[in-house]
Order: structure tokens, then C-alpha cells, then sequence
């Protein structure tokens, strides 16, 4: 299966946090993103699916990392995740679809949500090649 996923930025430099409500992963906070539907782009297939866990409107900018991510057996998977930096350019944040939660987190603190080294290291790739941050 193909996914996407975004560290989305606000204004202040938080990034923006889902806690999953489903398998894989259920309860654990990750970025915003899903499945790539057929014939959608992966920038579309982004912005889709930010808005459909957090009710967030964004604007991608640029690609951060290729993940593949796989877990053998019965019942395992094999996803190739395409994570973007993204921007918050409105809406308003509220957990939605598969998402049990939702925030906004500072970058000191994003080590009380439990992510993974996985994901840290994605988190702040995305800040560095971001050019909208200062």
C-alpha cells in the first residue's frame, strides 16, 4: 500500500500531532496522513487526508522522506509512506476520521508524546528543509 504523510508547521512552529485511532498503531501519536486513493495525486492524497483527521487546511512544500514500513505474517503490512513538509494555512483543528485525538505540539515537547526515533528524525529533517520557518 502506498501512503503519504505531512509534518505540518503553524505559525509558531508547532507541529501538528494525530493520535491514531486505528491499527497500526492504534493510540500512538504520529503525523496526519493515510492511504493513497487511486488516481490521486500524492501532494492531493496529503492535503486530504490532513484535513480529514484535523480539519486543518494545508500547503505542501516540499518532499522530506520515503519510509517503508513493514510488518511480516498474518495480518502484517507493507506500506511505502511519502512524508511532505506542509504548512497550516486554516481551518480549524479538531480530531476527525480515523484520528482520536489531535494537536498542536512545540518541538520541546514532542518528546512527551512518545513518537518514534522514526519519526523524530523525520520531524526534524522537515525543519530543516523547510524554508518557511525562521
Amino acid at each position: 500500500m502506498i501512503g503519504v504523510g505531512a509534518v505540518v508547521f503553524n505559525e509558531r512552529d508547532e507541529v501538528l500531532l494525530i493520535k491514531r485511532g486505528k491499527p497500526p498503531h492504534y493510540g500512538r501519536w504520529m503525523i496526519p496522513g493515510g492511504a493513497l486513493e487511486w488516481g490521486e495525486t500524492l501532494q492531493a492524497a496529503t492535503v486530504r487526508e490532513v484535513r480529514e483527521e484535523t480539519g486543518i487546511d494545508v500547503e505542501i512544500e516540499v518532499f522530506v522522506e520515503l519510509i517503508e514500513a513493514i510488518t511480516p505474517g498474518p495480518g502484517g503490512y507493507h506500506f511505502v509512506i511519502i512524508d511532505y513538509a506542509a504548512h497550516a494555512i486554516g481551518g480549524t483543528l479538531k480530531a476527525d476520521s480515523d484520528a482520536l485525538d489531535a494537536a498542536w505540539v512545540e518541538k520541546d515537547s514532542l518528546s512527551e508524546r512518545d513518537l518514534s526515533d522514526e519519526l523524530l528524525a523525520v520531524i526534524e529533517k522537515a525543519r530543516r528543509v523547510t524554508r518557511r520557518l525562521t
